[in-house]
């Protein structure tokens, strides 16, 4: 869309150079009142692309709020060129709930590009998508971890798609994740209707955490400058490791968990991640990397029960790559800051040595 002439948004006229505070009404409480979704509109002076930046499409998933309002009020940066949609609250209905689903109880997030006659929130995503989506030439999603985990920050895109690629590399989060996203994702969705969209993980529910904020404004800034739309180079870490295969490594047995690892940390094959023991610390049960990797994802709870996830781990090709990655998060001062906060919210302790069977003569 071009940003040379005067563009319409939700009934307000905005010229080049201008910027608006408005609300899009998506749909109706039960009280009969108008349910809105607060968007701010930011133009350059001259023409380029339009991108929306959207955080809260689970209802839950605050870090992304954060950060989209610690962009709003920064005065420091412009837009020199094209339009930026920031939407700091998409489901506005989960929000108010503090939860991650509609109050019909569906997930907003598997029911694009949503229908005029179908359920609430397969009604509620065609708005959204027409409205919002639809008039978009890029898209940046910006979530947490589910209830109960945590996320390094990592962008998780369809690297098949050139502007995906581009998009992701450019956001800089040091771990790219190659997903198409669930059949009615608003990623998947949007990108299939033209606008190439990516989405940041990072954090946990319900918080707003600096570091993931920091992780997530940088990266947007950083896709601006790529696209031409603001002045300057991305600041962006000298590699990123793109993951192709993940897997959850989940608890054997029923106890409490001794953690081994922290979100970001690289591992090697048969290292330690945790050690399961009941309540006396009894009856040690040892979870070990099934392959070399990055933790991108864990359980923020101690205590399991089997089959429960534990860790998240991105499969690395081998143990120079997981050297390569922990050079590149010390050297990053944004992830390295992450990965440093993020390991404060869990009890990482040392693996114990394993018992030695053998006889000895």
């Amino acid at each position: 869309m071009s940003a040379a002439e005067t563009q319409n948004w939700f009934g307000h006229d905005i010229a080049p150079g201008e910027s608006l505070s408005t609300e899009l009404v998506v749909s109706e409480s039960y009280s009969s009142r108008n349910v809105s979704i607060p968007v701010n509109i930011r133009r350059g002076l001259q023409p380029g692309p339009t991108v929306f930046v959207t955080a809260a499409l689970h209802g839950d998933e605050l870090n992304g709020t954060g950060a989209i309002r610690t962009m709003l009020s920064d005065k420091e940066w412009s837009l020199q060129s094209g339009t930026v949609l920031m939407i700091p609250v998409l489901n506005m209905l989960g929000f108010e709930r503090h939860s991650r689903y509609l109050p019909d109880r569906r997930d907003l997030n598997r029911c694009f590009p949503g229908s005029a006659s179908g359920s609430m929130a397969s009604r509620l995503a065609k708005v959204i998508f027409e409205s919002l989506i639809a008039r978009c030439d890029f898209g940046i999603d910006l979530h947490t971890a589910a209830v109960r985990r945590t996320n390094f920050p990592n962008v998780r895109a369809d690297l098949s798609h050139p502007d995906c690629r581009r998009m992701a590399e450019a956001f800089g989060s040091g771990i790219i994740l190659q997903t198409k996203g669930p059949k009615g994702s608003l990623r998947r969705e949007a990108t299939r209707a033209g606008c190439p969209t990516i989405i940041v993980e990072g954090g946990e529910v319900w918080k707003v955490e600096s570091s993931v904020v920091e992780c997530m404004t940088r990266g947007i800034f950083n896709v601006l400058m790529e696209l031409k739309m603001m002045s300057g180079e991305p600041d962006i870490p000298d590699t990123q490791a793109t993951i192709r295969e993940t897997k959850w490594i989940r608890a054997e047995r029923g106890g409490f968990l001794a953690m081994h690892v922290s979100p970001g940390d690289s591992i090697v094959k048969g290292q330690a991640i945790a050690t399961n023991s009941n309540l006396l610390a009894e009856d040690q049960n040892r979870l070990e990397a099934p392959f070399s990797g990055i933790i991108i994802g864990m359980t923020t709870l101690p205590a399991v029960q089997p089959g429960e996830p534990v860790v998240h781990i991105g499969r690395l090709s081998n143990p120079k790559s997981v050297r390569r990655h922990e050079k590149q998060v010390a050297g990053d001062e944004v992830q390295r800051t992450a990965h440093e906060h993020l390991a404060t919210n869990i009890q990482v302790v040392d693996a114990p040595a394993e018992d030695n069977n053998e006889n000895v003569d």
